[in-house]
């Protein structure tokens, strides 16, 4: 449940739009509580989607901080169309294709990280780094549309519907391409 002032909003996906709509007005008027319950209504989603862009945890992290920022200076020009979740993933979007115009992406791990391990022993950073190699590797199989559909719903917990919603796709479009890229993830994580 949502307080928003005296009102009080059951988290409904019908009603998430007016809760953020409602919220962000408050926030264009500076208030901080408003901000803190709009982070923690939007947070999940907008890292999915941003880390389905960058894929990269780290450069993730940093761009959603300067998401929220920029929400919280811009929020005074938002203009209420009932899809405030999309004004905040086009913020972030913009801050991705600013972040790989600014820089090349580097390896994980640096030989630095490594030192300190004897011979034999398994270093735990090569291991995290094997996992997040595969997982990458599976999602590249994947079209940008699908990428981005499976992790808004299994790093975020979307329903399909919400996916929908956020994406301005039909309903069915969203089921057919997250069940196509889910047999695509099936299918190459048994070959490898």
């Amino acid at each position: 449940m949502v307080l928003l002032g005296a009102l009080h909003f059951p988290e409904t996906p019908e009603n998430s739009s007016l809760v953020e709509d409602s919220l962000l007005q408050q926030v264009a008027e500076g208030n901080q509580e408003a901000f803190q319950q709009l982070y923690q209504h939007t947070d999940r989603a907008v890292y999915s989607f941003i880390l389905s862009v960058v894929k990269n945890p780290q450069d993730a992290e940093e761009i959603m901080q300067e998401t929220y920022m920029k929400v919280w200076t811009s929020a005074p020009s938002y203009q209420a169309q009932g899809k405030p979740l999309a004004w905040i993933f086009t913020i972030a979007r913009n801050l991705c294709y600013m972040k790989f115009r600014e820089q090349k992406h580097q390896a994980d791990i640096g030989f630095d990280d490594l030192e300190g391990t004897e011979q034999g022993e398994i270093c735990p950073q090569i291991e995290q780094a094997a996992d997040k190699l595969v997982l990458k590797a599976a999602l590249e199989q994947l079209k940008e549309e699908e990428r981005q559909i499976v992790l808004l719903k299994n790093s975020s917990g979307l329903k399909h519907r919400e996916i929908a919603q956020v994406m301005k796709m039909p309903l069915a479009t969203v089921l057919s391409k997250y069940n196509r890229a889910m047999k695509k993830l099936e299918q190459y994580l048994r070959e490898e």
